[in-house]
């Protein structure tokens, strides 16, 4: 009863993914760890950036380790993670200035942000060995988990905080999501029967994918898809203050529509990943990702629907409708990438590829945010200015996958 593909991958997947994907509920406790340990929140947000860049690289490079012992690599997920978030809650509760910052840097960013790269990577191959037919499915479960998180961990933070202080918020979720993780940890099992196939001297060498144009593509569209969706996400609760300022819809608006945002992050994880597996090409997924992103924001750009909230509805509707098509875009292309992956390299080194692939996180984590900071600064809190970059990165994508990521024969 326990040796089946709900117990051994999709369970277990779950369990990890969504204890890691509580990463980017970092909006609802970063103000509250700035007035904590007396630091900017410019300052206190790199912590975030550093957590998503050391995602990224450990997932670049735990490949290898991952495809030979995935119980390994759980474990050290699981342990990296919540000593991170626990790390973070002693910094924050006993000291402060820039003792507690470099702290949170270390924790927060560094030792957790490895946890979570470790952690992303290591259910994926066993989610596709157990749904052969449906990888598209089967990594949408999993990474669907990572986009559910934010939506049900925020509400519990909220409650945490609010009754317990910020630094034994982070104590109490530590101890929850190590029982999750670990549980996750020791029910996460290969099919029977399975056996990796013993690895010959240099027969794969890593850095040699960015020589292949098809890779370089997927590499660029992926990173492309991050930076975009960034850039708008992190933003979301002050381009929803812009867009409904002086409106008595902007409380509603505000604490409804991103749940509704994080929910359509993770819908659109499992749906375009479970949609893919009808199609001839995985890589029509993602033209449809930047064309229905494209045509969106530019509908947001002429029509300026954040800076013109303030003079009707219908502005502030197609506001919403870009945050929900930027959002299940932003989870579709995570979701879609492995399988988009297996049908142009095989399966034979997926993990390891896979997270090579993730190093475009890992920039994406450093620009995306940064870019939209850097803008506001230059134009006065122009929101509508942000549309204009990621718009051109849309269109850039979009001619990136249309062009340079050729078809092979499924493996």
């Amino acid at each position: 009863m326990l040796n089946n593909k709900w117990m051994r991958s999709a369970i277990p997947a779950l369990l990890i993914h969504c204890s890691i994907g509580s990463v980017y509920c970092w909006s609802t406790f970063k103000e509250a760890i700035s007035n904590q340990i007396g630091m900017s929140t410019f300052a206190v947000g790199w912590a975030f950036s550093f957590a998503i860049f050391f995602l990224g690289m450990s997932a670049a490079f735990a490949g290898k380790m991952v495809e030979k012992n995935i119980h390994k690599s759980s474990l050290i997920s699981c342990i990296c993670f919540t000593v991170g978030m626990m790390g973070t809650g002693f910094f924050i509760e006993h000291t402060t200035g820039i003792m507690a910052l470099l702290g949170i840097y270390l924790c927060y960013g560094c030792i957790m942000g490895i946890g979570l790269g470790v952690g992303y990577i290591t259910p994926v191959k066993t989610l596709m060995l157990w749904f052969k037919d449906k990888k598209g499915l089967a990594t949408g479960i999993s990474i669907m988990g990572f986009g559910l998180a934010k939506a049900i961990a925020t509400p519990i933070m909220e409650i945490f905080q609010k009754n317990y202080g910020i630094s034994k918020m982070f104590y109490l979720l530590g101890i929850i999501y190590f029982v999750m993780m670990f549980l996750g940890h020791l029910l996460l099992k290969k099919p029977e029967g399975w056996v990796e196939e013993a690895e010959k001297s240099d027969s794969f060498k890593l850095m040699s994918m960015f020589k292949d144009k098809v890779f370089v593509g997927i590499w660029l569209m992926f990173f492309i898809n991050i930076h975009c969706g960034l850039a708008l996400i992190t933003y979301e609760k002050q381009i929803l203050n812009t867009t409904f300022a002086k409106s008595a819809l902007l409380l509603v608006m505000v604490s409804v529509i991103p749940s509704v945002t994080a929910a359509f992050n993770a819908l659109g994880r499992i749906g375009y990943s479970t949609i893919s597996d009808k199609l001839k090409d995985r890589n029509t997924i993602y033209k449809i990702i930047f064309a229905s992103s494209i045509i969106i924001t530019m509908v947001a750009l002429l029509s300026s629907s954040i800076s013109n909230g303030v003079k009707g509805l219908g502005f502030g509707i197609i506001t919403i409708i870009l945050l929900v098509v930027v959002n299940a875009g932003y989870g579709g292309g995570f979701s879609t990438l492995p399988a988009l992956l297996s049908s142009r390299f095989g399966m034979k080194n997926i993990s390891k590829i896979h997270g090579l692939a993730l190093s475009a996180w890992a920039f994406a984590g450093i620009t995306g945010n940064n870019m939209s900071e850097l803008i506001l600064n230059i134009t006065n809190n122009k929101y509508d200015d942000i549309l204009i970059f990621t718009c051109i990165f849309y269109v850039v994508a979009f001619i990136i996958s249309s062009t340079m990521i050729k078809n092979k024969k499924e493996s």
